[in-house]
């Protein structure tokens, strides 16, 4: 690895040094920060590789924090939560999360996530953004990461805009969760497929009615762009 480094984000002062403790001795560069508005203001000033995020801080919770991440950064982030319920893991992922460990958990577990989030999103991207696409009222660019419908700009995050454009470009074609997950995230990305779902829920919501075009789910099955 080349001087990774990583942002730790936990107002729990033991938490921190374990963390830091096993990242250290793995070969990683870990920064240290005890809330959300402090962990912003260190994401827009440095680069960092990855964050490991705390869900249950004061003031500024991990949902939060990462939300207001979202609108300026597509920096890879796992959330941390000692809250293991299936609908905080889904929160965590629909507003951005690239991955959910619950505590307590093994620090070696959470290292080979760490690796393997870090593998995904340095290695070659899955898509090439290196085009354009009109479909009835729809316009995605991999160029500029613009989506548009009916002529105004929806806001996207990267993944989202990719997950589109990599259904849009191959219409009526059916993808199961796993193929988009290795297609769109990378090979290498060891995430749940309910990733995927979540995206897709997303990315229905803010596109809304489609003129000749809805993104279909074949039950049991996947997802497909259909073309009407």
């Amino acid at each position: 690895m080349l001087n990774q480094k990583i942002l730790i984000v936990d107002d729990d002062v033991n938490i921190c040094q374990l963390l830091n403790l096993y990242l250290v001795k793995e070969g990683y560069t870990t920064f240290i920060c005890h809330n959300g508005k402090d962990a912003i203001k260190q994401i827009i000033e440095q680069t960092y590789d990855i964050v490991l995020l705390d869900i249950m801080m004061p003031e500024m919770d991990g949902f939060e924090t990462l939300s207001n991440i979202r609108k300026f950064s597509n920096i890879p982030v796992i959330l941390l939560s000692a809250k293991g319920e299936p609908m905080d893991k889904i929160s965590g992922l629909d507003i951005g999360a690239d991955d959910y460990v619950t505590k307590p958990f093994e620090p070696q577990e959470l290292i080979s996530r760490i690796k393997a989030l870090l593998r995904r999103t340095q290695s070659s991207p899955a898509i090439q953004p290196n085009s354009d696409l009109t479909i009835g009222n729809l316009y995605v660019s991999l160029t500029n990461y613009i989506v548009k419908v009916n002529d105004k700009k929806v806001d996207m995050p990267p993944k989202e805009i990719e997950l589109v454009y990599h259904l849009a470009s191959n219409p009526v074609r059916v993808y199961t969760r796993e193929q988009l997950l290795a297609q769109v995230w990378g090979v290498s990305y060891k995430g749940d497929t309910r990733t995927v779902d979540v995206h897709i829920k997303r990315i229905r919501e803010k596109l809304g009615q489609g003129v000749g075009w809805r993104l279909d789910t074949v039950w049991g099955v996947g997802y497909k762009f259909e073309l009407f």
